[in-house]
């Protein structure tokens, strides 16, 4: 049976989920999850994301993400491949980590409604799998972005977005009286299963929108809308990106691209420029590489490393 294909475009939301391969741990440490966080806000700088609910498991992890630049498969492919290696370094494994292709489930980003279902599955997921005891309180699970929404909005992650959920949930004010609500509201769900057929829904299918939503995604199987990118327009956008922030980095440092090709492989400056395409696109590092004439990809790498990053600051 092929694929089902992923539909992208500006301003899409989606549902993901992966597990690990052959349903193994995804984590193992309370570092590891802190790891797997800090790599989806490095994707959300990187790939402009917003992220409405997340909630990582031992074994998988639940995304609900809008892609403003409609570049899901760029930035899952960064943002997997990057966790992947970094938890494997950590535990000196080699192999696959995630389970052969994550699963995206588009909702009708049109309707509020359907994003308030998805994330309210998302935070109770926890519940659902008696990782919270009863009687605690459904923020006591650290590893979602539940305990999040009940935060003061200053001490939020800037890539976690709350606004839509919190006004389909009839709560205007971000402040501690409609915090309160918020959690008074998500553990009467906890206890009610009013919401459980269309829980099946988001489990099972490709899409959880309205009949005008799914007529729009057709639209866009077929190649009948022109507003969708193709993969390689994104390509080139993330390449523009690129280059215009080497076109910056060489006008802060006075160069001209004659000095960028004249200059040592590992000068300071084109360690700095290295590093923030690394932080601020998905430029691969042979492509960096050749861009900043660095040599190979594995000079480039070695730069790279947080020591190495550090003394060339210094220099």
């Amino acid at each position: 049976m092929p694929r089902q294909p992923r539909i992208e475009y500006k301003g899409a939301i989606y549902h993901v989920m992966n597990r690990g391969d052959r349903r193994e741990p995804i984590v193992l440490t309370d570092e590891d999850r802190d790891l797997f966080v800090r790599t989806l806000a490095q994707t959300c700088e990187r790939c402009g994301w917003e992220v409405h609910a997340w909630c990582l498991m031992r074994n998988h992890f639940h995304l609900m993400v809008e892609t403003p630049l409609g570049n899901l498969v760029t930035g899952m492919k960064w943002f997997l491949g990057a966790y992947t290696m970094r938890f494997n370094a950590r535990h000196k494994l080699r192999g696959h980590l995630f389970a052969g292709r994550y699963k995206s489930l588009n909702v009708d980003e049109s309707d509020p409604h359907y994003l308030r279902v998805v994330c309210d599955y998302v935070h109770l997921n926890p519940a659902r799998a008696r990782l919270v005891m009863r009687g605690d309180p459904l923020e006591s699970y650290r590893w979602s972005s539940f305990g999040d929404y009940l935060k003061a909005p200053s001490r939020r992650p800037a890539w976690l977005r709350v606004d839509r959920v919190l006004g389909e949930h009839g709560i205007r004010r971000d402040d501690r009286a409609g915090r309160l609500e918020l959690a008074r509201r998500m553990e009467l769900l906890r206890s009610e299963n009013e919401e459980e057929a269309q829980y099946k829904e988001i489990r099972r299918g490709w899409r959880f929108g309205g009949e005008e939503f799914v007529a729009r995604l057709l639209d866009r199987l077929e190649g009948k809308l022109g507003e969708s990118q193709t993969h390689r327009e994104r390509e080139e956008s993330m390449e523009a990106r690129a280059r215009r922030i080497i076109t910056e980095e060489l006008k802060k440092a006075g160069w001209n691209k004659h000095r960028l090709q004249k200059e040592r492989k590992g000068h300071p400056q084109k360690v700095k420029t290295a590093q923030r395409l690394r932080q601020e696109t998905t430029m691969s590092l042979k492509w960096i590489a050749e861009t900043l004439s660095m040599g190979t990809w594995i000079n480039v790498s070695n730069h790279l490393r947080p020591e190495r990053t550090a003394n060339a600051k210094n220099e």
